[in-house]
């Protein structure tokens, strides 16, 4: 740690000054007060003298400019003295009064003088703590708004190194060359060679971002600067342009050293995108921010490492090559990353022996570094309101379904003809999932109601899934189908329930993608239709179909087009498998919730075994009452590689 970190002076000697005046402060106040107290109140000098004519004075103290006297009664009074008087002596003799001489007190005078020139005490003060606020830095002074925010970490803080960042390997790599470089600048410049000034981290939220920046800072044993863009701009135009400058010459100060700009997309966004001069504070800032990126050399060893989950908004000058040269792409871990990640956490968590780190890897595909840290937390809690010792592998299960679908809500009252119309929605899902080939597997199926849905049908891919196929794609349309279908074959057209918006929802932008984005439509082509824009002020976004107005119409058919051929689909399929529908919907109102192992073994058996429960006959009828049931919700929870229906 350098000079520059160390607090400004002893804050126990700053603490006894303060106290020492304030203790001053009120000594001097209560001598001032006590001293009048015993002296007794002022009365006029005429009021003295014939008080002394009435024989009721007992003693007097006779000062330069005070007379100090007590009464017969043993009250105390003061007066002025009048100049000149050079008859009180004798009135005093002649009336038996006892009288002495004063002298000045050193104490009095001292008051005095503190009395006089406390003000202007109090004044000079003030001025000098507002002095040094203004020189304090870091931007916590009371006129420190131009400072840098900038926090420096050092190891007293928590050092994290790679062996704390896993899962993201290649990233790693790329960014151990930086670490070398800090370490030994001299290696690379003997070859002429020159390290990136910047690099610019892309990737989804809780990818692990600014834990790999810590990391490199960690292994490089140098200083680290963390900073929020949002922290640069202010209302006061001029003030973010301030701190990006006293933030460099903070680094230059600490080099060799590593700044980092944690969602940098915040003042970093494109120039002139706004309307009037609501952006003039953030383009002044970004300018600032490019001008001080070229004003150092890179043998300065000041790396400036920023991370952002939205690249495409960024200014272009900001990327070229001398700013931020090297992009390095933080993706969502595979099933070996997600093992790895797993095992960095589990370290933290009592485990029992039959946790295994690659199952529960395989069943969490599409999660971040940070979904999985929250599913290990999870799991560790559910342990303890169970007052287990370890964390065993039924926690991490039911961990894992709170995460992808919800908490469940057991206290929800719902009536049996809501649960039946819930069990047979379900159960529409399930059936077509499993009866169309390229759907994924079921992983779990419940009518148990989870966040906002009444019910749902949890599908996890067989591995992880980088692109999906059209026939994978109108395998998810007939699935959403499923579930209004299933109502409109049991309960009848009238009773059809609002509980599929969120499968119709998911249908159609699906549909619409296909349509206007991935070019699988036969009448419109591989073409582009839709353009995501920015919004009003760059706040939110909007779509625009680019086309006529028959190409409108027709984009309109093709959507309507897929959507019908999925319902159709549906229909087909929970049609000619009704006995099928009837005996999925029957378990799941008996037990609740489905594995697909169970619904696979229902549906190849005709019965479900399990231990200490009935089995259910396939085919056997029940009496169903149509009713009404409240929105449910989405449906749909996770991301694309896990979705429940």
């Amino acid at each position: 740690m350098n000079n520059d970190d160390q607090p400004n002076g002893n804050p126990w000697v700053k603490s006894l000054f303060v106290w020492g005046g304030i203790f001053l402060a009120l000594l001097l106040v209560v001598s001032m007060f006590g001293s009048r107290a015993e002296s007794g109140p002022l009365i006029p000098y005429s009021d003295f003298r014939a008080k002394v004519a009435q024989d009721t004075v007992a003693s007097v103290d006779i000062g330069d400019d005070r007379i100090d006297g007590k009464l017969k009664n043993g009250e105390n009074f003061s007066t002025i003295p009048v100049a000149n008087d050079t008859s009180l002596v004798q009135l005093l003799q002649d009336h038996d009064v006892r009288y002495a001489g004063k002298s000045p007190e050193q104490g009095s005078m001292l008051l005095y003088v503190l009395a006089n020139f406390l003000p202007f005490l109090l004044l000079l003060g003030i001025a000098v703590f507002a002095l040094r606020q203004v020189q304090k830095g870091g931007g916590s002074g009371a006129m420190g708004f131009g400072k840098s925010k900038a926090k420096l970490l050092t190891e007293r803080a928590g050092r994290v190194t790679f062996d704390d960042v896993a899962g993201i390997d290649e990233a790693r790599e790329e960014l151990e060359e930086i670490v070398e470089f800090l370490r030994d600048p001299g290696r690379f410049s003997k070859l002429g060679g020159q390290i990136p000034k910047g690099a610019l981290l892309v990737g989804s939220p809780g990818t692990g971002k600014t834990l790999l920046a810590r990391a490199i800072a960690g292994e490089a044993g140098v200083p680290f600067f963390t900073i929020s863009g949002s922290d640069f701009v202010e209302m006061f135009v001029g003030v973010g342009a301030s701190r990006v400058r006293d933030m460099f010459e903070q680094a230059k100060k600490n080099a060799p050293c590593i700044v980092f700009i944690d969602e940098i997309d915040a003042v970093g966004r494109h120039r002139g995108s706004g309307l009037g001069n609501s952006n003039d504070e953030r383009e002044q800032t970004l300018n600032q921010l490019l001008v001080e990126m070229d004003g150092f050399e890179a043998n300065e060893g000041i790396i400036i490492i920023a991370a952002t989950n939205r690249p495409d908004v960024l200014d272009p000058a900001l990327l070229r090559p001398g700013r931020f040269d090297r992009q390095v792409v933080v993706p969502v871990p595979d099933i070996d990353g997600r093992e790895k990640i797993l095992a960095v956490h589990m370290k933290k968590v009592p485990l029992a022996p039959d946790v295994n780190p690659r199952v529960i890897a395989r069943g969490t595909p599409g999660f971040s570094g940070a979904d999985l840290a929250n599913l290990v937390n999870e799991a560790a809690l559910l342990a303890a309101r169970r007052s287990k010792r370890l964390v065993a592998m039924q926690e991490f299960e039911d961990a894992k379904d709170k995460v992808m679908m919800g908490a469940e809500r057991r206290s929800m009252v719902m009536t049996e003809d809501e649960k039946k119309m819930t069990a047979y929605h379900e159960a529409g899902h399930a059936l077509v999932s499993v009866h169309e080939p390229a759907s994924d597997p079921i992983h779990k199926a419940t009518i148990i109601p989870r966040g906002r849905a009444l019910g749902m049908v949890m599908r996890l891919p067989e591995r992880d899934s980088y692109s999906y196929h059209r026939d994978k794609m109108l395998a998810n349309l007939s699935v959403a189908m499923g579930g209004r279908v299933a109502e409109e074959l049991i309960f009848g057209y009238d009773k059809v329930s609002s509980g599929a918006s969120g499968d119709i929802q998911y249908a159609t932008g699906l549909a619409r993608s296909m349509v206007t984005k991935w070019g699988m439509s036969d009448k419109l082509g591989p073409l582009q239709y839709e353009d995501q824009q920015e919004g009003y002020l760059g706040m939110g976004a909007s779509q625009r179909i680019m086309g006529s107005d028959e190409t409108n119409k027709l984009i309109d058919s093709e959507i309507r087009e897929l959507v019908d051929n999925a319902h159709a689909r549906a229909t087909q399929i929970l049609t000619d498998r009704n006995e099928e529908l009837h005996t999925l919907a029957l378990a799941m109102l008996e037990y609740e919730t489905l594995t697909g192992d169970d619904i696979k073994q229902l549906l190849e058996t005709g019965k479900l075994d399990r231990p200490g429960d009935m089995t259910l006959a396939a085919g056997k009828p029940v009496a169903v009452r149509g009713s009404s049931i409240p929105k449910a919700g989405k449906r749909f929870s996770g991301g694309p590689a896990a979705q429940g229906i």
